[in-house]
């Protein structure tokens, strides 16, 4: 394109690039680049001029040339597919009638920060530094899947929306940042896809709006994250996906609301995170998905444990804040899977790690009594006389009230209507008390239950003490080995 052809705005901005120069042509600062329809020749820009001078624009010694240019209309598409760019492009605050395309391109920074677009095109891009759309709006599809950007991608305060689109809005699978994905405040309507993305630093949607009703809001399957994803005091109306993601540091959903009414709001499945932070939140409008996740800290209110939970195989080393057992166990009757012994035992292990062995007996309490209504008519029942009689072990106190009670019951009755002896001159002397406890215990004998032999109802009652003896011994013994093998 020859100089010549150049309106007077087009020759401002090339006599510039050579120079790196910086080209406004706002009128004020705080103009709005949406109102672009309003703006005549002397704002507008044709793509092509701007694509010719990244591509053959004049270099001086001593000079680095840099597309640096605010508050322009720009008309026609910027075409930069598979162009090699050795200078940085900086369009900030104008506005763009057609979505700019930089497919497979190789640029060494790019720079769209407030400005109007209905749309971008850059998948597989290659950018040395960084991508910046810093409160930009797009009213169209930003495809940046498969990018290479060895630098941050900005997205802050950003806007994304695509009505009708039925692909996703905000395309970043498989992309590789050198550094962060930095995007709080982001706005979408429609879904973003992270699915296999990989972040050098962190990714942080502080105060994000996501909204895709009914669909996925977030989908970042096998996502990689270096550092922390931090989604605090966001809205996302849709489910969050992140089956198999690995995130080093923590994944932060403080404050935040979670909205998938008669779904899965958050899907972890899988996922090794180190940190996962759900605090100060309201509960999730939708089921949690942990099954088969790998935790090394569990920050998890009650306050914020939605209505269903999936924790089957889910492992965490520490579980905090410290509550007491009473206000966990809620959590595990809300399994979708119903009776899940894993989730009992990982809940006993968590509070035996930090030496709460009352919580832990409670859980484990609990876990029997949940079994039990998994079992057969006659299970359900020694369950229960064994939760009756000595609290399936972990309560074996109990067991001493009932066989002092049975003891004083017996040497009562006894005493007031003593046995006749089997052998009447060679029986010892009767003691109600010692009789009583021949009954009780199968493996003490002090010789009185075999000399003497009650009649009628007292033969009954012999036979109940009899019974119930072997019921409080087989039960407290199989509460002290279960805690045996336990420690």
């Amino acid at each position: 394109m020859e100089i010549d052809n150049l309106t007077a705005a087009e020759e401002r901005v090339w006599r510039a690039f050579p120079r790196g120069e910086f080209v406004d042509f706002r009128e004020t600062a705080d103009e709005d680049p949406a109102d672009a329809a309003g703006w005549g020749p002397e704002r507008t820009v044709r793509a092509g001029v701007l694509r010719a001078l990244l591509l053959d624009g004049e270099r001086r010694d001593g000079e680095i040339p840099s597309l640096s240019v605010a508050g322009a209309r720009i008309t026609g598409r910027l075409d930069l597919q598979y162009a090699t760019i050795d200078h940085p492009v900086r369009l900030r605050h104008c506005h763009f009638e057609e979505a700019p395309r930089c497919y497979a391109a190789r640029l060494r920074e790019l720079n769209l920060s407030e400005s109007v677009l209905p749309g971008l095109v850059a998948h597989a891009v290659h950018v040395d530094g960084v991508v910046r759309l810093t409160r930009a709006r797009c009213h169209g599809t930003v495809r940046l899947g498969g990018a290479r950007i060895s630098g941050s991608l900005y997205l802050e305060g950003a806007e994304v929306a695509a009505p009708g689109a039925e692909e996703p809005v905000l395309q970043l699978n498989q992309a590789v940042l050198g550094a962060d994905l930095w995007a709080p405040g982001l706005r979408t309507q429609g879904q973003i896809r992270l699915n296999g993305a990989s972040v050098a630093g962190s990714l942080n949607l502080n105060e994000a709006r996501l909204g895709n009703p009914g669909h996925a809001a977030l989908d970042a399957e096998t996502l990689t994250v270096e550092g922390d994803m931090l989604v605090r005091d966001a809205e996302v109306h849709g489910w969050t996906g992140l089956r198999g993601a690995r995130i080093a540091g923590r994944l932060d959903l403080s404050y935040t609301r979670l909205a998938y009414p008669g779904g899965t709001a958050l899907r972890a499945a899988s996922s090794t995170i180190g940190e996962l932070w759900l605090r100060k939140a309201p509960p999730m409008e939708g089921a949690l998905n942990l099954r088969r996740a790998q935790l090394d800290v569990l920050l998890l209110e009650p306050e914020s444990v939605p209505e269903t939970v999936l924790l089957g195989d889910l492992t965490y080393t520490s579980l905090v804040p410290h509550e007491p057992a009473e206000r966990r166990l809620p959590m595990l009757r809300r399994e979708r899977d119903g009776y899940v012994p894993h989730t009992y035992e990982q809940l006993t292990a968590a509070y035996r790690r930090i030496g709460d062995d009352h919580a832990a007996r409670l859980v484990q309490l609990a876990k029997q009594r949940r079994h039990r209504h998994t079992l057969p008519w006659y299970g359900r029942l020694w369950g229960l006389v064994q939760d009756v009689t000595v609290g399936y072990g972990f309560r074996p106190l109990r067991a001493a009230g009932w066989l002092l009670s049975l003891l004083a019951l017996g040497s009562l009755a006894f005493a007031l209507h003593p046995p006749r002896p089997l052998k009447a001159g060679e029986a010892p002397p009767f003691h109600p008390v010692f009789y009583t406890l021949d009954l009780l215990l199968p493996v003490i004998s002090f010789g009185q239950d075999s000399a003497f032999a009650p009649r009628g109802g007292y033969q009954v009652l012999a036979y109940v003490l009899v019974l119930t003896g072997w019921i409080l011994a087989t039960t407290v013994i199989a509460g002290v080995t279960r805690t045996v093998s336990r420690q």
